[in-house]
């Protein structure tokens, strides 16, 4: 049952092939077994899941349907749940219980989606490896030694290693895109305000954006219909009809013009990819799709301004946790004083205190013109490159990664290596488009994503362009020795 597709479990379960409650205690038995080794669960929420497939198998035997109803899934540590742990991977929220449901749990459970558990993450998401958490890194199924990438590593292992069909993520620079390439796995970041970011606990507010991972386009075109859609709670959710995502899938992608940046394949590059890609391009041709080379110039000036933005964003939202309200607090502190700085030491990690202090100094008098402001200008370019670019193609492809999953600590002593991690995926979050990640090959054992971007709110056609690729290459069906 565990190498069924999300899609598949629907049918099954409507079929009456296994109940809700039987494959929820099959897949609840597995992740018990195999991921110790992985670290990919924070909280298994055994109880609840049970619970929940329960009451879903009544729901059907009253004859209530959706295609969600009963099926498994798990949720990123980032999303509040209420009545679990929503630690953000973070010793600041390690008992934080949270008092109600984000809108994106809240919508799927209004679905009959079975809540598995909370996966691990990047502390409060800022990492591109999931190996800053506070609860360890999380391990990549297809070896053991090399990071899953990040920050939504947990949800992409999870689903790479068939511990559940699918989960929920979220992006902020790459953080369902980068993770679902170096798995294995399918991974979209919605249009920026697609997806209420309501109980997301929020890392850079102007950036951040949940979605689905799943093994296939058609699992993520499924979830994301049950997750997109207005919020009169979130200021930054866009009052536009969502379409049905999984009616587009089918459409011959003949006649499409997709863009190839010649910025992406430049200098960099490792070539295994290059190839894979390049291999790729190939299949989408004799599917009919025109390819046709496009120019990002503003391309090698992304990473400086994302990581001034999205630490200064960060700088903000995080000052909250200071040990008055909710979350860690220091022991015995001297001082209002004392108890504000000791909290903050003790309770973020490294690399967060690393973006709060690089963020802060951004936003300080003095520099806010220097940095931030210039940051900002930067974006524009950057959104002016893609909406060119989108006046002569439809869709854009490229690396989603620079290079195949790396080894676990190999980049621990320098960020700045680890953070050109993200330089295909970042420019996606500063123009607020979407974007999807697709397995396309692997380079010495390890999995290779493709990136597809498209114009605002053309999730379908990235969901559209990435089911017809899978139909016929069979990348997304791989999966990791001894799982």
């Amino acid at each position: 049952m565990h190498q069924l597709t999300l899609a598949k479990i629907s049918k099954a379960l409507l079929a009456k092939q296994f109940s809700s409650f039987e494959i929820t205690s099959y897949l609840l038995q597995r992740i018990n077994k195999l991921d110790p080794q992985l670290n990919s669960f924070i909280t298994v929420t055994e109880e609840l899941a049970l619970a929940q497939a329960k009451a879903a198998d009544e729901r059907r035997a009253q004859g209530k349907y959706h295609e969600l109803l009963g099926v498994p899934i798990a949720h990123k540590d980032l999303f509040c749940t209420e009545g679990v742990c929503t630690s953000c991977g973070s010793k600041m929220l390690a008992n934080f219980i949270a008092p109600y449901n984000a809108t994106v749990v809240q919508k799927l459970i209004n679905t009959g989606c079975v809540t598995l558990g909370k996966t691990n993450l990047d502390e409060f998401a800022m990492g591109s490896s999931s190996e800053t958490s506070y609860y360890g890194p999380v391990k990549n199924p297809w070896d053991l030694t090399r990071v899953p990438g990040g920050s939504s590593g947990g949800s992409a292992v999870a689903v790479a290693a068939r511990l559940v069909p699918a989960t929920t993520g979220t992006d902020t620079g790459g953080s369902i895109r980068q993770p679902s390439a170096l798995t294995g796995v399918t991974g979209i970041k919605p249009t920026y305000g697609r997806v209420s970011r309501w109980g997301m606990i929020a890392y850079a507010s102007s950036l951040d954006q949940g979605g689905p991972i799943a093994k296939t386009a058609e699992d993520c075109a499924l979830l994301l219909q049950a997750m997109a859609g207005f919020d009169p709670k979130d200021s930054t959710s866009i009052s536009q009809e969502v379409p049905d995502y999984y009616s587009q899938l089918d459409k011959k992608i003949a006649g499409l013009k997709i863009g190839v940046p010649k910025e992406f394949f430049s200098g960099g590059l490792d070539v295994r990819i290059e190839q894979r890609l390049q291999t790729a391009l190939q299949e989408l041709e004799k599917l009919g799709a025109e390819i046709k080379e496009i120019s990002l110039p503003n391309l090698e000036q992304a990473i400086s301004a994302y990581y001034v933005i999205a630490p200064a964003e960060a700088s903000s939202n995080l000052s909250r946790f200071d040990g008055v309200r909710f979350g860690y607090r220091c022991e015995n502190p001297r001082d209002l004083q004392d108890m504000y700085s000791r909290t903050r030491t003790e309770g973020f990690g490294a690399e967060v205190r690393r973006r709060i202090l690089v963020g802060t100094y951004a936003l300080s008098a003095g520099y806010y013109d220097a940095y931030y402001l210039k940051a900002l200008k930067i974006r524009r370019l950057i959104k002016n490159d893609f909406m060119q670019a989108f006046a002569g193609v439809d869709v854009i492809f490229s690396p989603t990664t620079p290079n195949p999953a790396w080894q676990i600590g190999e980049k621990v002593g320098d960020p700045v290596s680890q953070y050109l991690e993200d330089i295909y995926t970042i420019t996606a979050n500063l123009v607020g488009i979407p974007a999807l990640s697709m397995p396309v090959g692997f380079a010495d054992g390890l999995p290779v994503g493709g990136q597809l971007l498209a114009p605002y709110f053309a999730e379908g056609l990235l969901l559209n362009i990435a089911h017809q690729y899978q139909q016929v290459t069979d990348w997304h069906r791989q999966v990791p020795n001894g799982f």
